[in-house]
């Protein structure tokens, strides 16, 4: 697993998780429950994680959030 990105954004997170699975991409975001507990300070940003071989169609999605 690499990292693909990272955000303390719940909206774009969420987006982005559904995005990757439309397209076949497993996904795995770390942090998330350490990021809860920290409160709303946004200091633990949360790690989408993905499986190297996905890397070029998590990309194409990564553009897609650049143009929104």
């Amino acid at each position: 697993m690499i990292e693909l990105t990272r955000s303390n954004d719940p909206v774009f997170l969420s987006w982005l998780t559904v995005r990757l699975e439309e397209v076949r991409v497993e996904v795995i975001v770390l942090d998330a429950h350490t990021a809860v507990v920290e409160g709303s300070i946004g200091a633990i940003q949360r790690r989408v994680m993905i499986d190297e071989d996905d890397l070029p169609r998590a990309r194409l999605i990564m553009d897609e959030a650049a143009l929104l």
